[in-house]
């Protein structure tokens, strides 16, 4: 028998189980654990809440779940409830599924100053992660400022643009919806240090941006390159490019009949941010030329009015005592999954925050590979019997995924009207909602 545990419960932890469970059958045994009582990990706190399709991706995790051989192991937090050693004496290989759930440091001038917010954090603040469901943004003022170039940057952009009707469907969390619903923002502009032939919007989140009902977005036609060197790119990338244009081209008289712009600044680095009251006011900004690829600063520098700023420049995986770390690079030091002996790791705690969900299946099933290569004869080591004992001795309020659903029940059942769930955004409640 083999003893699994991965630590980490969303995407690449379940896709790594479904691995094992392939590999293996009954001659295997997966112990996922999360520090959270709730699984799913950036399916239910990092995809944004009006893409429901997306998140129906949990039914798959849901079947491997169920397997007898697989089992979820809530509420506890590897690293002070159990440390690695501990588990690394209990089973056979240890995966580290953690993703990357914080925020890469702005690192620029000002960047403490009030209603300033990394991606992780704000995103969390919407889809109501515990550890950010008390952000409270102050949205009363009229400009935001948006850093980054990709798909988090336009959800940021987009949710911050809706009116209430159109979060209809969405999972958006009540404290969330009501604090949006009644912002003031009217100009919410999106800063890139590159160019549109740079950027890693996916052609389905820009198109979302001509359907909003209270928001247009534009671009300046000086910002975009000539249409020619368009055949050269990548056909996703000419997609998302090509809609770039269609915004472009979008007449004065459209954006006029709607209260909220969404500006796309091109070539444009910041460099500071400024406040008063030690709040943020301004975004300075250098502008930028491209030469091979790279943002080369021009020396000119401009200022952005920003009210919120919200910086959506990539995510770092959290270090854990004893598990070697690359700082530089945000993630766990590993050859090719490989971190020490007995020790692996998946997803973005392996690869850094790239791809999408559905590429953490190939590097689940790929880790398993590993773990089998360096496998040999039986194993002595007890896995689930002995993390049982052990959380009985500490007392560890162990969730399970039968509790689980008992949480999903009681949260389907507040949900509001057209909503799917009213999500619990506090561990207390999740505990309470799982009954006794």
């Amino acid at each position: 028998m083999r003893h699994i545990a991965i630590v980490g419960s969303g995407p690449a932890g379940y896709y790594t189980a479904e691995a094992a469970v392939k590999k293996w059958g009954d001659d295997v045994r997966v112990d996922i654990f999360d520090r959270l009582p709730v699984p799913y990990g950036l399916i239910r706190t990092g995809v944004a809440p009006d893409h429901q399709s997306i998140k129906g991706v949990s039914r798959r995790y849901e079947k491997v779940a169920l397997s007898d051989n697989v089992r979820f192991v809530g509420n506890v937090a590897v690293g002070s409830d159990v440390s690695v050693e501990e588990l690394q004496d209990l089973y056979d290989a240890v995966v580290f599924a953690t993703g990357a759930p914080n925020d890469r440091s702005l690192d620029l001038p000002g960047d403490h100053l009030a209603n300033v917010f990394g991606s992780a954090a704000f995103v969390g603040w919407y889809n109501g992660h515990p550890q950010f469901a008390q952000l409270d943004p102050d949205l009363s003022g009229k400009h935001a400022v948006v850093i980054g170039m990709g798909n988090v940057a336009l959800d940021v952009a987009r949710i911050l643009s809706k009116e209430r009707c159109e979060f209809d469907g969405s999972d958006i969390v009540r404290h969330a919806l009501e604090a949006l619903c009644a912002s003031n923002i009217h100009t919410i502009t999106i800063l890139g240090r590159r160019g549109p032939h740079q950027i890693m919007m996916t052609p389905k989140e820009l198109g979302e941006l001509m359907h909003l009902n209270k928001a247009s977005p534009r671009v300046e036609t000086v910002d975009l390159p000539p249409v020619d060197d368009d055949a050269i790119l990548e056909p996703g990338l000419r997609k998302s490019v090509t809609l770039l244009r269609d915004f472009a081209a979008i007449p004065e008289s459209i954006h006029g009949e709607k209260p909220i712009t969404i500006d796309f600044d091109f070539f444009a680095s910041p460099t500071a941010l400024h406040g008063n009251d030690g709040k943020v006011r301004e975004v300075e900004v250098e502008r930028t030329r491209v030469e091979a690829g790279r943002a080369i600063g021009t020396g000119e520098t401009y200022r952005i009015r920003a009210d919120l700023v919200v910086s959506c420049i990539g995510y770092r995986s959290s270090p854990i005592e004893g598990v070697p770390f690359d700082e530089r690079a945000g993630r766990f030091a590993n050859d090719g999954g490989r971190i020490l002996p007995g020790l692996y790791c998946v997803g973005w705690a392996r690869r850094g925050p790239s791809g999408t969900i559905g590429t953490n299946r190939p590097d689940g099933y790929s880790v398993v590979d590993l773990v089998d290569e360096d496998l040999v004869g039986g194993s002595p080591k007890r896995g689930r019997s002995g993390f049982d004992e052990l959380a009985a001795a500490r007392q560890i309020d162990v969730v399970t995924f039968r509790d689980w659903q008992k949480i999903e029940e009681a949260e389907e059942a507040a949900a509001r009207e057209g909503a799917p769930r009213e999500k619990f955004t506090d561990v207390a409640s999740m505990i309470a909602a799982r009954g006794g």
